[in-house]
């Protein structure tokens, strides 16, 4: 009776295990060919494919495609609570010279490292990616994950820069994650360095950090911009 019990609790182990592993097999699924296809040329028969599931067991596990997408943010949670802990570390002083440099760190670093890593490869080219696009989709998990965070630099970045004005440094918040996102995505700079660089290249963390830090002294350093005046438009390069 004894090794009975033991075998019945030994099967209800397997078993367990068996549906963690295939539920995380379909979440990886899902956020790799969302990475490298995009959300709406991925079907979920094709993930269930690349998971070497049922098709049925996607739906059971996480519902529909756009829940499943939710999903993916939900799970990699963890690494905007590890920026956002990083920011609360620094003590925001304006007259502390390395304040705004550390900001940006805590901004760019965890998501510098994620790119770099073999496990968050994809998911941070998926934010890259699929966040930058105009979709019910995306709008909904910068909503629920990213404006959270994004309010929080931009609290920080204001404190630090205390002669700004908020809209100014929302603005600002923009452009240092047009450069962030950016650069984890781009890979023509392969090209524009005739093969010397590589693409989402690690090393060059500091210069975007720079890049990052000077862009902002120089921009919130001006006089806010005058309302209702036109803009003369800007070609690409």
């Amino acid at each position: 009776m004894k090794t009975k019990a033991l075998l019945d609790k030994m099967q209800i182990a397997r078993s367990v295990e068996v549906r963690v592993d295939r539920k995380q097999a379909i979440l990886l699924a899902a956020e790799k060919l969302f990475a490298l296809s995009g959300y709406h040329a991925t079907s979920i028969r094709q993930i269930a494919e690349e998971a070497e599931v049922p098709l049925a067991l996607v739906g059971y596990y996480f519902g529909q495609k756009h829940e499943l997408f939710h999903a993916i943010f939900a799970h990699w949670n963890s690494t905007i609570e590890e920026r956002l802990t990083a920011l609360r570390s620094i003590k925001n002083d304006p007259d502390d010279p390395l304040t705004l440099p550390r900001i940006i760190e805590a901004f760019v670093g965890p998501v510098l490292r994620l790119r770099a890593s073999a496990e968050g490869e994809y998911y941070a080219l998926l934010v890259a990616r699929e966040l930058s696009n105009r979709t019910e989709e995306a709008d909904q998990v910068l909503r629920d994950y990213f404006d959270p965070m994004a309010h929080a630099f931009i609290d920080a970045l204001q404190q630090a820069l205390p002669h700004a004005a908020r809209e100014q440094v929302a603005w600002a918040y923009q452009f240092a994650l047009g450069a962030l996102v950016h650069h984890l995505s781009d890979s023509r700079v392969e090209r524009l360095s005739n093969g010397i660089n590589k693409a989402s290249d690690p090393a060059a963390a500091t210069m975007l950090a720079n890049f990052i830090v000077g862009g902002l002294c120089a921009t919130l350093a001006a006089s806010p911009p005058r309302r209702n005046r036109s803009s003369q438009a800007l070609s690409h390069p």
